[in-house]
């Protein structure tokens, strides 16, 4: 009786109900749907665990990381958008496993999503903290440094715990004494702006997308100029014996990694309730981004790597670093409190430009986070207070504030390294059960209306679920190395993170559920949509 009950599903036919009473205006198109996708995307990654992955992993491979990367991924947003189209609800992944594979799935796929959006959020604020860092010293204002593992690092931006290199090689980590406030900083006035209920309107968006791409091709354009092509060679840099460090284990490594810059494709698939013709947009919207995130982030990791040797480019803001190195003088204007005496002003605006961006991502991360516990809260699987709405700004408030709490303590306290390797991790396990999804919906409802339809079926789901678990495996695998050898602090924040989970379900979800229950549950309009979050008004959802 148990075991039946841990796999109580949603009827197909509740969450198409779901949609049919979703008032949410059809009124996004391929177009809209591309730039949502690549506003959500750009910034994540880039802007962020690129300088990482090449110094540590894959070297000027790292383009190659990108490719094997964006496979995997458009193997999954082919499956998320045969999902979207054939039931076009908010709650996205954690909605498909609940309507598929049972509630069991349906909460693992949305303990998995906190690490796709709230501990990515936490990976983008470490990033942003350290380009505000990077800019307010081209301001002349600068933070005490300290001294971790023989490096300068300042204090009141760097983790609490932080990933050295090793004296023997490899990665250890180290305690340093003092914790990244500014990107619990950054994630507070994220939550504050949720809590009031302060969305972007379509206008805001766009102008935010078109920032991020002038910066990143702005700073192809410019760096072309400066690239040593001695700084690619080698290409794939000789393996160190260490699992994972360069030759083609460090390309797949790399990619397992990267993984965490695509994870805004998702957000396409959520807006699937506001396109017009969700069978043919989706798919564009999530293809389209894909192909030309890849482009743009391959472009930028050549630049990147062809300008500053490879081995230097760990560091939180890793543009920034490829900036400084390029040595930009005719774009310095006189600036007394500037090192130097002089202000670069290409430099400043491009890592403006990165902090706008990176802020915008943050938004949106933090948003989707409490959008997918305030649907679970909905459905009983979470306490009251995820659902529980301000009588004022009509915004779950309580667990707005709780989440944001949660990320802020975890920039504060993890490296980027190992958030960025947790994000992946999860991202890649939820990917591969929404390509399950597709095939137990394909062998269980063959008859289902599916307005798009995966190209190749069965086995192109099947592909993608070897894919992301390959991905997965490589992430899972270096932890595995530590805990063996000399640090088993990864593997237990991962154990910790599970255990932490179930205890949840077993102690709360599984004796709340709704649907365990018998009661109806349809969808909720007074909230607004992940898209709108992201790229429409208030004023649009009637």
């Amino acid at each position: 009786m148990a075991g039946n009950r841990l796999f109580l599903k949603k009827s197909i036919a509740s969450i198409q109900k779901e949609a049919a009473h979703s008032q949410l205006k059809r009124t996004l198109g391929p177009i809209n749907l591309m730039s949502l996708g690549v506003g959500a995307i750009i910034g994540a990654g880039i802007f962020v665990l690129t300088g990482q992955v090449a110094s540590a992993n894959a070297g000027p491979a790292i383009m190659l990381s990108f490719i094997v990367a964006g496979i995997a991924c458009a193997l999954a947003g082919l499956c998320y958008a045969e999902l979207a189209s054939t039931m076009p609800v908010s709650g996205s992944a954690y909605t498909y496993a609940y309507g598929t594979l049972g509630e069991v799935f349906a909460w693992i796929m949305g303990w998995l999503l906190v690490l796709e959006y709230g501990v990515a959020a936490s990976t983008v604020a470490v990033g942003w903290s350290g380009y505000v860092v990077s800019t307010l010293h081209a301001l002349g204002i600068n933070f005490p440094m300290i001294q971790v593992a023989g490096a300068d690092a300042p204090m009141w931006a760097t983790p609490l715990i932080q990933a050295v290199a090793a004296p023997g090689g490899g990665t250890m980590f180290a305690m340093t004494g003092t914790l990244n406030l500014v990107a619990a900083i950054g994630i507070a006035m994220v939550s504050a702006l949720l809590v009031v209920g302060v969305s972007e309107s379509a206008n805001v968006n766009n102008a935010i997308v078109v920032i991020k791409v002038i910066v990143l091709v702005t700073f192809i354009a410019v760096g072309a100029q400066y690239i040593n092509p001695a700084n690619w060679h080698p290409f794939i840099p000789e393996p160190t014996g260490q699992p994972g460090e360069f030759g083609i284990g460090g390309i797949f490594r790399g990619a397992a990694i990267i993984f965490f810059a695509y994870v805004g494709f998702e957000a396409v698939s959520t807006a699937a309730a506001e396109a017009k013709n969700p069978s043919r947009d989706v798919p564009i919207g999530i293809l389209g981004a894909l192909v030309i995130c890849t482009l743009i982030y391959m472009a930028v990791a050549a630049v990147m790597t062809g300008v500053v040797p490879f081995r230097e480019l760990a560091s939180p803001a890793p543009i920034a670093v490829a900036i400084d190195r390029m040595g930009l003088e005719w774009a310095d204007i006189p600036y007394a409190a500037a090192e130097g005496g002089k202000l670069n002003l290409l430099s400043f605006a491009i890592k403006i430009g990165a902090i706008t961006g990176l802020s915008s991502v943050m938004l949106v991360l933090c948003y989707g986070q409490t959008r997918i516990f305030y649907t679970m809260a909905r459905d009983g699987l979470l306490p009251k207070v995820f659902a529980e709405i301000h009588p004022k700004f009509r915004t779950p408030w309580m667990g707005t504030i709780l989440l944001g709490v949660v990320i802020a303590i975890a920039a504060s306290f993890l490296p980027i390294s190992l958030l960025g390797d947790l994000v992946s991790l999860g991202t890649a396990v939820a990917f591969s059960i929404v390509c399950l999804s597709v095939i137990y919906l394909r062998i269980k409802h063959p008859d289902l209306p599916r307005p798009f339809k995966v190209p190749g079926g069965v086995f192109t789901a099947a592909a993608g679920i070897a894919a992301c678990l390959f991905l997965a495996y490589q992430n899972f695998q270096p932890m595995i190395v530590h805990a063996m050898n000399d640090n088993p602090l990864p593997l237990m924040i991962l154990g910790g993170y599970a255990a932490v989970g179930a205890v949840i379900y077993i102690a709360y979800g599984f004796w709340h559920s709704k649907l365990a229950k018998g009661i109806d549950i349809t969808e909720d309009t007074e909230m607004n949509s992940p898209a709108e979050a992201m790229g429409r008004g208030v004023d649009d959802v009637k």
